[in-house]
């Protein structure tokens, strides 16, 4: 595990004592899970399990299925075959509004501010407003963004629309985070301050799955699993 970087922020930022929201799911467990689409199978008999307080990175090179492995957890793609349970056992889902996802590419509304990106999720979620507010404000100021929230996000650079993305996801406080690509825009400082956040939720008892192209942001994760081709070639 990296050493934490003296840019970096050792509190969750998931609310105001910083603590991820009670009722951890039991863990995520993903079972022989395959994706396709059309012709082409995107995972093949993907399978992990990871527990509240873990940080798990996923590697590989482009198109081994990454995205698609973070997307099927978040249940956005379908599942060809396999089971992915993120609640207690048996018979027991863990509520959506528990998991959170930072997207590849940001996935950010162009039309709204870098704050009222991080906001409208949570009001979306029934945060009353107060609330909403200052997670979202918190969070910006974490990823190193409190003279920027006002800005829309165009007006922001590559790197700083990310740090919009990551705050968004952290605001939530979700009990599972799913990062894809979390630091890939990212200079030194900037990707060691979100990988710190990221740890500081798992220290928190969230779940973090993060996945990477870069070997020394996987070093940080408790454990890497490698993709190669849509399969999981080391554990």
């Amino acid at each position: 595990m990296g050493k934490h970087s003296e840019h970096g922020h050792r509190g969750a930022v998931s609310g105001h004592d910083g603590a991820v929201r009670d009722g951890q799911p039991a863990r995520v467990d993903v079972r022989a899970v395959t994706v396709t689409y059309g012709e082409v199978t995107a995972l093949h008999a993907v399978s992990l399990v990871a527990a509240p307080g873990e940080f798990v990175a996923i590697t590989g090179h482009s198109g081994a299925g990454k995205t698609t492995l973070i997307n099927a957890i978040g249940g956005i793609v379908p599942l060809a075959s396999g089971a992915i349970d993120l609640g207690r056992g048996s018979g027991h889902s863990l509520d959506p509004s528990a998991v959170a996802i930072i997207p590849q590419g940001n996935g950010l509304a162009s039309v709204l501010t870098a704050y009222e990106n991080v906001l409208a999720p949570l009001r979306a979620r029934g945060h009353d407003p107060k609330d909403a507010a200052a997670r979202a404000t918190q969070a910006l100021v974490s990823v190193g963004l409190g003279e920027s929230g006002t800005h829309l996000v165009e007006e922001l650079s590559g790197g700083q629309q990310q740090r919009a993305a990551v705050a968004r996801g952290l605001a939530i406080g979700a009990r599972v985070l799913l990062a894809d690509e979390p630091t890939s825009e990212l200079d030194h400082d900037n990707r060691e301050r979100v990988l710190d956040l990221m740890r500081a939720q798992a220290d928190a008892g969230a779940i973090v799955i993060m996945t990477t192209h870069d070997p020394e942001a996987a070093a940080r994760a408790d454990r890497v699993i490698e993709l190669d081709d849509g399969e999981v070639v080391q554990h």
